[in-house]
């Protein structure tokens, strides 16, 4: 477990300075613990308690295996965030907020998928035959995208939780957030208003000093959360290899037996013939019962399997149009990929005139693909695709 902030610590580090008192928010007063020459003063013991309580979250969203996207836009946090995030591999975004991070995410993902392509023009040489200009033009695009969108490049799916620092300039992210569900973190300064973050962490937002502090105790919670998650997998990993060899020498040892079994108890072949008619009947009802063993057993796989499909895997399918489709019926590989593209799309339209934009017309073969397990073909399939769209 990471080691917990002390009050001391925080103190020399300024993170109890809030603004002055005439631009305070009165739903921070619980935090305050008094004011003076015109400014509030955050109490350092609930920064400590409310640290401690976002780490512990914290620790537990990495554990699980999801990401935490960090935003912080403004001057002064820029570069902390940088270099502190970037060494428990989080994405970050510290550059102006892309409208629609969050909830038009698809769109995103597709500015991602070119400069992506980009890159693949300039190893494959294809970058080469476009003319002097349109080169220029691919360059200035290029590093735009890298300047905006770089940090996320590797944030496939959306974040299991926002880390935000001053709460007031990123609004925007503070509600797409609030608008999927998305647990907040944030830094919340006396002129904040606390009331939509799941995880207030009331501190001094604008010195680089407090924002150093409260990221470091941050990332080591993550880091550490990501250090269980690794040994877990480990452990995982080396008891069901243990498992496996058990299994395996245990059906050797039954086979022997049976075999053993099977030679000595072989009748000869005069009590052989007279018996064959009234064994008949015996054999048939003890193989058929096996079989049916299996069917059943099958039937229950496939049923597990069917109920654990996560349709946000396919290409184009956001967390709404997977809710609209299993809504429907359709809610595996399976029925997906048998499913026509205008009975889906009538699926979305009716589900939400939001979702009327998007073309199913992949998804079939996308589910097709999944449904046969050829993740590796659906992969490379979609980082040629555009969104979903051969």
């Amino acid at each position: 477990m990471a080691k917990k902030a002390e009050v001391k610590e925080l103190l020399e580090a300024g993170v109890h300075f809030g603004h002055l008192t005439r631009k305070w928010n009165p739903n921070m007063a619980p935090y305050i613990y008094m004011e003076r020459n015109g400014i509030h003063v955050i109490n350092l013991y609930k920064t400590v308690a409310k640290l401690e309580e976002a780490n512990e979250a914290l620790s537990k969203i990495a554990a699980s295996g999801r990401k935490i996207l960090f935003v912080a836009t403004k001057k002064q946090a820029k570069d902390i965030v940088a270099d502190k995030v970037s060494n428990v591999n989080m994405p970050y975004i510290t550059e102006r907020w892309p409208g629609g991070m969050l909830t038009n995410f698809v769109t995103i993902r597709k500015a991602v998928k070119k400069m992506a392509s980009i890159d693949r023009m300039k190893k494959d040489g294809t970058f080469m035959t476009l003319s002097k200009k349109e080169r220029l033009q691919v360059d200035r695009l290029r590093a735009k995208l890298e300047k905006n969108l770089g940090s996320i490049s590797d944030m496939t799916r959306l974040p299991g939780a926002l880390f935000i620092v001053d709460t007031m300039r990123e609004h925007i992210a503070v509600k797409e957030a609030q608008k999927l569900n998305i647990p907040i973190f944030a830094m919340v300064d006396t002129n904040s208003d606390p009331r939509p973050i799941n995880y207030v962490i009331p501190s001094n937002d604008d010195a680089s000093k407090s924002i150093d502090v409260i990221l470091t105790e941050v990332t080591n919670a993550i880091a550490a959360g990501l250090e269980e998650r690794k040994s877990e997998k480990q452990a995982e990993k080396e008891g069901g290899s243990e498992e496996t060899t058990a299994k395996a020498e245990t059906a050797v040892i039954e086979k022997a037996e049976e075999e053993k079994a099977a030679v000595v108890k072989a009748p000869k072949k005069e009590k052989a013939e007279a018996v064959v008619e009234k064994d008949a009947p015996k054999q048939t009802i003890e193989d058929a019962a096996p079989v049916t063993e299996k069917k059943e057993k099958a039937a229950v796989k496939k049923t597990v399997k069917v109920d654990s499909d996560n349709l946000t895997k396919i290409e184009g399918i956001g967390p709404k149009g997977a809710e609209a489709l299993t809504n429907a019926g359709i809610d595996s590989y399976a029925k997906l990929a048998k499913a026509k593209a205008e009975k889906i799309k009538e699926i979305l339209t009716e589900a939400s005139s939001r979702m009327a934009h998007l073309d199913p017309e992949s998804w079939p073969k996308q589910a097709k693909m999944a449904a046969d397990g050829k993740w590796d073909e659906l992969k490379d399939w979609q980082d040629k695709a555009k969104g979903g769209v051969e």
